[in-house]
Parts: structure tokens; C-alpha cells; sequence
């Protein structure tokens, strides 16, 4: 290996051309002066994934002869996984496998992963970021190591700490649609989210009506204009104080729907039930506290296709 003594000697350069980059030659394990090339540099480690394909495997699995990254969150990770047997020296004379997976990781880390598992599912089928995902992860991990919640299951603790994390990160969740993708019961979903605040000594900020809003109306195809009338209207009834005791998402679907009603893009109490999960007669309620002061609620600007004389009374 040729380099300059004149430099750093923990830098491989070529001692002719030192600011000039080196080519890395992975499949001969050199480095290369771009300039002249010179091998400045032998025996190269590759850092990579070995793939390799062996005569045996050539059935359309993952040919990487590596294994997958350390998990942080697991208290030992380094767990061999077995693939299933394929010859008779696999099994035993009654037929069963003589090499087990469940022998190789503790029971404490196969709690972990299938927790882990349950929360990727549930992030998946309402499209939730990688970020809500691990933060999820890690309370359920806390929780877990922590022990705090013994006698509750699993899923309703991963349900609770993935609605925890939507909160935190700052994009909301109804406990609602937490439920329609976890196995679990409203009801136990909001016992563990209580339990788990209270064990962690952690908080969330309060929801409002704007947190969950251009989401409804997204789902709803509801133009701009008619969003920025019901995140208004919404606001100033809360500022007002004309639905006392509401809940931010009752409040939310009621003033989408007041200002639905006075665009030409109009949607029943039903259609934004169903995307708001709340009842008809929880929106009509709200509604029925808004109505008489609507003229101070819609915004100066908005362009109205039905007059507030016309909106429905309820």
C-alpha cells in the first residue's frame, strides 16, 4: 500500500494526487486514485449485505446472509431465528421439529415484539407515520418494563399507547378509530389510557375541535373554502362558550355540517357521522346550540349559496 508521509497518517491518499477521490473497488477490496490510478489501498472491507444465492435456496427467498438490525427496545437481541426443516435429520421419529424457535428469545422479548407487531398493524390500517409508531413502542415498552399494568391485555395496553402517541405527536386519534382497528373495546382502551398516564406520570395536551377538522373534511371531499368556514365557525362558538360540555369532535361535526349547509357542497348529519364516528342526534345537539347565533359565527368573507335565514333549524 503506497501513501504520503507528508499527511495524516490515519488518511489513505495518493501520495501524487492527495485531494484527489478515491474509487472503492469492492469486489477487489482496493482503493483507486482517480487521478492516475494507483491502488492506494488493498483488502477494503465491504460493509454491505452479503448476498449470496446458494444452490439450495433458489425458491425465491430473501437470498441476504446477514441478519436483521438490533432492536434497542428488546432486552437481548441477539436471538437466532430457524428456518423450517426440509430433510428427515429436521425432525424426530414422532415427526416433530427438533430445532425450535421459541428456545432462542425470552419471554419477556416475544411480549415486546408481539406488542410491537400489533401497534405496526394498527398504524398501518390508518395510515399512521413511523415516528407515532415508535413512540408508541416506547411507552409500550415502559409500561411493560415497568410493570405497572399487570392483569390488562397486551393489545388493550398497545391500543391505549398507540392513541397515547397520536395525542403527543400532535395528530389526534378518536378512540373511536383506534377501536375499529384494534380487537379491544372503547371502553378498555380508555381504562389503560388513564392507567398508563398515571403509571408513566406522563400528559397529553387537551384535543380541539382544529385538531381533528381538515382531516374530517378532507374525508368528506369538502373544499377548502368550506373548511376554513367550519375551523371558524368551531372556534368561536368554543370562544363564546355556546356548547358547554361538548366534546371538541361533537363540536367539529356540527360545524362542518352548519357550514356545509350554507356552501353548495352540502353533506347530511349521516355522512359526517359516519367519517366523525359520532351519532346524528350528538350532532344535531350541538347544532341546535349553534344555530341561534350562527350570524356570529360564520366568518366575514364566506360566500354564502344558502342564506343563515334558510340553514335547517333542527
Amino acid at each position: 500500500m503506497a501513501s504520503s508521509s507528508r499527511f495524516d497518517a490515519n488518511t489513505v491518499c495518493c501520495y501524487a494526487h492527495p485531494e484527489a477521490p478515491l474509487i472503492e473497488d469492492y469486489r477487489a477490496g482496493d482503493q483507486i486514485c482517480s487521478e492516475c490510478g494507483l491502488v492506494v489501498g488493498d483488502r477494503v472491507i465491504d460493509v454491505g449485505s452479503e448476498w449470496r444465492t446458494f444452490s439450495n435456496e433458489k425458491s425465491g427467498v430473501d437470498p441476504s446472509r446477514v441478519g436483521g438490525p438490533e432492536n434497542p427496545l428488546l432486552n437481548s437481541d441477539l436471538s437466532t431465528m430457524i428456518g423450517p426443516g426440509r430433510g428427515d435429520a429436521s425432525f424426530d421419529s414422532f415427526g416433530v421439529s427438533k430445532y425450535q424457535n421459541r428456545r432462542t428469545m425470552s419471554s419477556s422479548d416475544r411480549t415486546l415484539i408481539n406488542a410491537f407487531r400489533e401497534i405496526n398493524n394498527m398504524a398501518d390500517r390508518i395510515n399512521l407515520p413511523k415516528t407515532i409508531v415508535d413512540r408508541a413502542n416506547n411507552l409500550f415498552k415502559q409500561v411493560h418494563d415497568g410493570k405497572n399494568l399487570k392483569g390488562r391485555a397486551n393489545d388493550a395496553i398497545a391500543s391505549a399507547c398507540l392513541y397515547i402517541a397520536c395525542r403527543q405527536e400532535g395528530v389526534p386519534r378518536t378512540f373511536k378509530e383506534i377501536c375499529a382497528v384494534s380487537k379491544i373495546s372503547k371502553k378498555e382502551i380508555g381504562r389503560c389510557f388513564k392507567l398508563i398516564l398515571k403509571a408513566l406520570e406522563t400528559s397529553v395536551d387537551l384535543i380541539t375541535t382544529g385538531d381533528f377538522m381538515s382531516r374530517f373534511c378532507s374525508n368528506l371531499g369538502l373544499p377548502n373554502l368550506v373548511q376554513r368556514a367550519a375551523t371558524h365557525i368551531a372556534r368561536k362558538a368554543v370562544e363564546l362558550d355556546i356548547v358547554p360540555g361538548r366534546s371538541p369532535i361533537s363540536v367539529a361535526a356540527a360545524a362542518i355540517y352548519m357550514a356545509s349547509q350554507a356552501s353548495e357542497d352540502k353533506r347530511t348529519q349521516k355522512d359526517i357521522g359516519d367519517i366523525a364516528g359520532v351519532a346524528d342526534v350528538t350532532i344535531r345537539q350541538s347544532y341546535k346550540l349553534m344555530y341561534p347565533h350562527a350570524a356570529k359565527l360564520f366568518p366575514e368573507d364566506f360566500k354564502f349559496a344558502t342564506p343563515i335565514e334558510q340553514l335547517p333549524m333542527m
